[in-house]
Formats: structure tokens, C-alpha cells, sequence
């Protein structure tokens, strides 16, 4: 006896007691987090733009119960609204923080999948790396990089905990508790993204495998569905949901489409990129080689687990064990397969939609690792790990390199280029001036962007905490000769294509427009001597505005000398002069200021010169 247990203490593998099992939760957890942060380092919002900008709107124009309860809209989605409410109320104008929220979120989700997948499998290392693969896929790029990623995360999860609780509900006892849980994520998953209304038959396949007679199980699952249809009747007009970019399913329809869709979505959750560019980064076609090798290397990983697994369920002796095992499957593979369908059905295929199946896949892929080591003790973890722990871990060795290189494909994807140039408007404006952003005109050169008008009028709001932005415009050129002199209310852009991005060129346009060689400053005041070069405008008209704001004795005057002209002499006879100087149009004028006068008991002194008077000038 003491023998066998000195054996069994060899190759079987407590590291620790029971009680202490939370410390190998802790750390896996830990790691997850710290894997979210890392592999979503350099993904920012600095600025908002399309449906985020949108939505960020509603929730500045309306009130609480306009945006969370939109009646009348295409789309009801209150659950979501209600989160996403929550969120642009705690991050306010820092709008940099909706990455780091998302990215936290997702690890959270991350851990739901590692306990989930470390209860399928039996095995805490499973179930990390079931969570590992979902934090590191090329498909969070949505859920991490916009806003809105708020809502697929949430329905992502929502489903996930369905399929979990109906698991629970088809494999033990007592768990009326969790088929009424699934109910009410149903019901809610619904108002966070009505896709997923298709998962109602789920709800009464496990009530049929589990023979339920009772009838507040088949009531409980019919009201959850008739619910959201009567509120999506009452408060959109309709039951059909809507298609993706303003289409409507019923309109866009096609069954060789969803065919097509559905298989490329099959082929995403396998590693194979199944589409164009621009929805997927880098198509299978154009990927190198020893990226199509791995990732037929991890598919044949995935196919000795399943493989194996089928020739288990055909071998298993216990018929009511066999059964119970093909009722599992069944569960997951139609859950898979209604996700697949419910994202088939519009105008294209978007990776992020594919997400949830691909969770689904990793779970079902941890259950038959469970099944294939039924019956060894969870302690005797080598015993476990060779040779189905080996095969799955060989699918992530294999698939993260994969993951890794689709991810630096980012810029591609259709969202990312006006991702980059919001962000650098914002970083160019908002990120460099902070509020003194706020009252301005910022002109822009070119508009080969297409900034819409909403956009124009909408971007500066995010950052002002009344989410005003008062006096704020924008405002599109052709090239600086469309403005005149740059004072201190403007700020003057140009786009930067090659960088997806905007360069703030406004202290070289003013210095263009006007060079200063001493004796006058940026806010007007001017010394008693002072030189600059003007560009003059599309008129050749200068216009000069001389104030003087002090007590004036008589006989004032300032001497103003145009290039090598014969000097000129303006009486200052009140606080307010006005004078013009005609010149070429866009000529640079260099003009010469003397004054015999100076502002008395002034507090300062810039120059060598005393001050003398504020000097507005403008050209036309």
C-alpha cells in the first residue's frame, strides 16, 4: 500500500492541497491579463469617428430614456444602450480610456472562458489556453479598437454563459436553475444585438434531450422569445432584423450568399481567412507560406482530438454515457452552427462576427479533451496531458504565430485607415492645445478624407465636458491662400495620406504669412520700433488697425515705410486709427514701424523698445 501510494505520489501531481487551488486561478488569471494588455499594446481611440462619433452624439443630444429606450429606430438594443451609457458617463471626455476599458473587459471575458473550459476538460491548463487563444485572436479587433465594441463583447459573453448554463442544465441535476438563467440571457442577449434571436431552438433542443415535462421550463423558454418579439414589434414596427450598413435582410437576402458566408465562416474558426482585405486584413491567397503551414498544422491537431473523440463515442460501451455524449455535442455544434447562420445572412462576413463561434469551437474542442481523459484523475495531470493535452497544445504553439501575424495586418481592415487619421486630428489638436482647442477655426487643406459635415460639427464636442465645443468649426481649403493672416483663434491642418494622418502646420503658415523681425508679438502689441514681412492677399489690401490704449498728450504719429517706398505718416489723433496699403496680390510686403510715442507706465518690456500700441493687421 505504501507503495503504490509512494508511485502514485511520483507520477501523480497535487502541487498542491485543495484548499490552495486558488492560487493556480489567480495566477492564470494574472497571466491572461497581462497577455490582454501586451497583445493589444499600440490599439488606440484618441478620437471618435462613424458609429462611435454617432453614438456618442445620441448620448449628448438626448436624454437618458431617448437613448437607452430609442422607439421608433431600427434597431432596440437597450440593454446595450444602457451599458453603453453607463460607460460614456464614467469616461466623460477622456476619450482615451474606452481602449483600456475594452481591453479589461475582454480579459474578463477571458476568465469566464478559462473557468468554462476548465470545467469542460477537467484541467486548469486547458482551460487557460482555451482563454489564451481567445484573447490573442485576430477577431478582437473590433472589440478592442472601437467604441462600440462594448456591444459585441457583451453579446459574446451573454451567449457564451448561454451554452455554458444549458450544458449545466443537460448534465446534472437539480438545474432547473440554469436552463431559467439561460432564459433570461437569452431575453437580454437580444437587446444587446438581436443576431442572436436565433438562438431560441437551443432552448427547446435541451428541454427535448432532457425529456422535461414540466411546464414552466417550456414556458419559461417560449415567453423568453415571444417577449422580445412583442418589444421589438411595439417599439421598432418589426420582428425582422435589421441588415449590417443600413440594408435590411429581407431586401438583401440571398441563399447561394448565405452559403457562401457560411462556409468562409467555418473556415475563419479553422484559421483560414475566407474573405477580402479589407474585412480580414490579409486574405488566405495572399498569406506566406509558413503562415498556410501552421495553420494546417494546428487543423491537424484539431483533427486528432476530434478524431479520436469520434472513435470514443463509437466505442463507448455505456449506451446512456454514449447518448449523453452525443447530446453534448449536439448542443455545441448547434450553437456553432446558429451563430454561423445568424451572421450569414446579410450583406457580408465581418471577422468579429465569427468570434463567438470560434469561442464555441475552443469550448467543444475542451469538452472532448474531458472526454478523452474521463476516467484518469484530474491530479495526474501527465497522464492527461500525453496524448490529448499534447495535440492541443501543439493547436496554440501552432495558431499563435498565426494570430500574432494576422493582427499586424490591422491597418488594412476597412475601420482602421479613419481609425489612424481621427486619432491623429485628435492628437494634432485636442492632444497638443487641451482646451484652448475649444473656440477656434481649424482650417484644413484638402479633404481627400471626406469628412462629413456631421463629423465637422460633432468631433471637438467629445472633448468638451459640456460637450459644446462652442464656437468651434472647421473648415475645409484648398491652400493657405484662402485665409489670411493666422491669429490666435485659428489653427491650420493638412492631411498627411502617406501617414493616415493630419499634420498641424499652423506656426509655419503664420510665419509664411507673416515674418517678424522684431518689435511685434504674437498678440498684437508692437515697440516703438518694429519690422515684418506680410503676405498680402487676393486684392493686394492691407488693412491696418492701430490702437492705443492710453491717454494721448496730441501729436502722435507712427511712420510706416513700405519696402523701399517713401515712408508714410498716420496721426494717431484718437485710441482707434485705421489705415489700408495697397500692394500686388500675394505679394510679401515688408513694412517698417517708428512711433513717437510709447504706452506710458506699462508693466513690461519685450524687446529693447518700449511698447507702443496694439497693432491688428489684415489682408484681403
Amino acid at each position: 500500500m505504501e507503495a503504490k501510494e509512494s508511485t502514485r505520489t511520483r507520477i501523480g501531481f497535487s502541487r498542491m492541497e485543495k484548499k490552495y487551488e486558488w492560487k493556480d486561478h489567480v495566477i492564470f488569471m494574472g497571466i491572461l491579463l497581462a497577455m490582454a494588455v501586451w497583445v493589444n499594446r499600440g490599439i488606440e481611440i484618441k478620437g471618435l469617428y462613424m458609429d462611435d462619433l454617432y453614438f456618442w452624439s445620441c448620448y449628448g443630444e438626448q436624454s437618458f430614456l431617448q437613448y437607452v429606450f430609442p422607439v421608433g429606430s431600427t434597431r432596440f438594443r437597450f440593454l446595450y444602450y444602457l451599458a453603453a451609457w453607463l460607460e460614456m458617463a464614467a469616461v466623460k471626455n477622456h476619450v482615451g480610456w474606452f481602449v483600456p476599458f475594452n481591453i479589461l473587459l475582454n480579459a474578463a471575458v477571458s476568465w469566464s472562458i478559462y473557468f468554462v473550459g476548465r470545467r469542460l476538460s477537467r484541467a486548469k491548463g486547458i482551460g487557460f489556453l482555451c482563454g489564451l487563444m481567445f484573447l490573442i485572436s485576430r477577431m478582437a479587433y473590433y472589440q478592442i479598437g472601437q467604441v462600440l465594441g462594448l456591444m459585441e463583447t457583451m453579446a459574446l459573453w451573454m451567449a457564451v454563459m448561454i451554452l455554458w448554463y444549458l450544458f449545466r442544465y443537460l448534465n446534472e441535476k437539480d438545474s432547473q436553475i440554469y436552463f431559467c438563467l439561460s432564459c433570461v440571457l437569452y431575453f437580454g442577449v437580444c437587446f444587446v444585438h438581436e443576431r442572436y434571436m436565433a438562438l431560441f431552438p437551443l432552448l427547446l433542443l435541451v428541454l427535448l434531450f432532457k425529456k422535461s415535462r414540466k411546464l414552466l421550463e417550456w414556458g419559461a423558454g417560449l415567453l423568453s422569445f415571444l417577449l422580445v418579439q412583442v418589444i421589438r414589434a411595439f417599439t421598432i414596427g418589426s420582428i425582422l432584423p435589421a441588415g449590417t450598413g443600413g440594408t435590411q435582410v429581407a431586401d438583401t437576402f440571398s441563399l447561394g450568399d448565405t452559403f457562401w458566408y457560411a462556409l468562409s465562416q467555418i473556415a475563419y474558426v479553422f484559421g483560414i481567412n475566407a474573405g477580402p482585405e479589407h474585412l480580414n486584413g490579409c486574405p488566405w491567397g495572399q498569406s506566406p507560406l509558413v503562415i498556410k503551414v501552421l495553420v494546417l498544422l494546428a487543423d491537424a491537431a484539431i483533427a486528432v482530438i476530434v478524431l479520436a473523440f469520434v472513435v470514443k463515442l463509437a466505442r463507448e460501451k455505456r449506451k446512456d454515457y454514449r447518448i449523453q455524449m452525443l447530446k453534448n455535442s449536439t448542443l455545441f455544434i448547434l450553437f456553432t452552427g446558429l451563430c454561423i447562420a445568424s451572421s450569414s445572412v446579410t450583406i457580408r462576413v465581418e471577422m468579429r462576427w465569427v468570434y463567438v463561434s470560434l469561442v464555441s469551437a475552443l469550448l467543444f474542442l475542451a469538452y472532448m479533451y474531458g472526454e478523452l481523459t474521463e476516467g484518469v484523475k484530474p491530479e495526474l495531470y501527465l497522464k492527461r496531458l500525453w496524448p490529448w493535452g499534447a495535440a492541443f497544445a501543439c493547436y496554440v504553439v501552432f495558431m499563435l504565430p498565426v494570430e500574432l501575424f494576422y493582427r499586424t495586418d490591422y491597418p488594412k481592415l476597412y475601420l482602421w485607415p479613419n481609425q489612424l487619421r481621427y486619432n491623429s486630428l485628435a492628437e494634432e489638436t485636442y492632444g497638443r492645445y487641451g482646451d484652448r482647442i475649444f473656440g477656434k477655426t481649424i482650417y484644413i487643406i484638402g479633404n481627400s478624407y471626406e469628412m462629413s459635415d456631421f463629423t465637422a460639427r460633432t468631433f471637438f464636442k467629445v472633448f468638451d465636458r459640456d460637450r459644446t465645443a462652442e464656437g468651434t468649426r472647421v473648415e475645409f481649403i484648398e491652400n493657405i491662400r484662402d485665409i489670411g493672416l493666422v491669429d490666435d483663434r485659428m489653427l491650420v491642418l493638412r492631411e498627411d495620406p502617406d501617414h493616415e494622418g493630419f499634420q498641424d502646420i499652423t506656426e509655419i503658415v503664420r510665419e509664411m504669412k507673416l515674418q517678424v523681425d522684431y518689435g511685434y508679438y504674437s498678440d498684437g502689441w508692437m515697440d516703438e520700433d518694429a519690422s515684418l514681412t506680410v503676405m498680402a492677399g487676393e486684392t493686394g489690401v492691407i488693412d491696418l488697425e492701430v490702437v492705443y490704449p492710453g491717454i494721448m498728450s496730441g501729436g502722435e504719429a507712427v511712420r510706416i515705410t513700405k519696402d523701399k517706398d517713401e515712408p508714410c505718416y498716420l496721426p494717431v489723433r484718437s485710441n482707434v486709427v485705421n489705415t489700408t496699403i495697397q500692394a500686388e496680390p500675394w505679394q510679401m510686403v515688408h513694412l517698417t514701424f517708428e512711433y513717437n510715442f510709447y504706452m506710458q507706465n506699462a508693466q513690461e518690456q519685450r524687446g529693447e523698445d518700449r511698447l507702443a500700441a496694439i497693432v491688428h493687421l489684415t489682408v484681403r
